[in-house]
């Protein structure tokens, strides 16, 4: 019902492509709008039971199988070889092969960059490793290097990715702060990595322009979290 609409502003040649907007395979378009209809949802919905007690102070809840979250992960990492390098739309001729494999080696890259980068970050941070700050590391590497995947070096990859996975450690505790509660982490991976992933664009591609990137953010911003409000909130008085 939403993500068609968004989706045509930028790959069914809308006002977004028209503009000069640069997503490749959708750090804005896919990632970005799940993220914002996230956030919607936990505003509106409110937090589980117990996650903020009566001084508001954050309780987490943590998850009870961190192997399978972790089995997760890698089933999604595997998947982005389809999500990234599939953007390509076509593996036919020596040029298209080479774009797809080299994209992949870019997703990647970022992907261990994240993990890494978000580990240590949390390390830093908590005193302690958290693997559940560096398998969402992995996710906010892959969301960030999907706008740009396709045309950056191997040492810009890295940066992308690790930088993805340092917000995904910094924006937790933020949400925390606001007393949002985001069950998995998915509004700092897919909202805030994707939106870094997109303005990294800029500074990649010298045919992305900064003011049409940022417009571009907050109209499908402002598009989706509105549309996705009015969907939560019938659901809220429904059930």
């Amino acid at each position: 019902l939403i993500y068609p609409i968004s989706g045509a502003w930028k790959w069914g040649g809308g006002w977004c492509d028209a503009m000069g907007f640069q997503d490749f395979a959708g750090s804005v378009v896919v990632h970005a709008v799940g993220g914002f209809a996230g956030l919607a949802g936990a505003i509106f919905l409110g937090p589980r039971i117990g996650r903020f007690g009566k001084d508001g102070k954050s309780s987490p809840i943590p998850g009870h199988n961190i192997s399978f979250a972790a089995l997760g992960v890698f089933i999604l990492w595997v998947g982005w070889y389809g999500f990234n390098p599939g953007s390509q739309l076509t593996y036919a001729g020596a040029a298209n092969a080479n774009a797809t494999t080299y994209i992949a080696l870019t997703t990647t890259l970022a992907a261990a960059a994240g993990a890494v980068a978000a580990l240590i970050t949390a390390w830093g941070l908590f005193g302690k490793p958290d693997v559940t700050m560096a398998l969402n590391g992995v996710l906010g590497g892959l969301v960030a290097i999907t706008a740009n995947c396709d045309r950056v070096s191997q040492p810009e990859s890295l940066i992308i990715g690790a930088i993805g996975g340092v917000i995904v450690v910094f924006a937790v505790p933020l949400l925390d702060r606001l007393k949002i509660d985001d069950v998995v982490g998915a509004i700092p991976v897919h909202l805030f990595a994707g939106i870094w992933g997109t303005l990294a664009v800029c500074f990649t591609n010298s045919a992305a322009r900064f003011s049409v990137q940022v417009t571009s953010i907050v109209i499908v911003g402002a598009f989706v979290t509105v549309a996705s409000a009015v969907v939560w909130l019938v659901l809220k008085a429904m059930f």
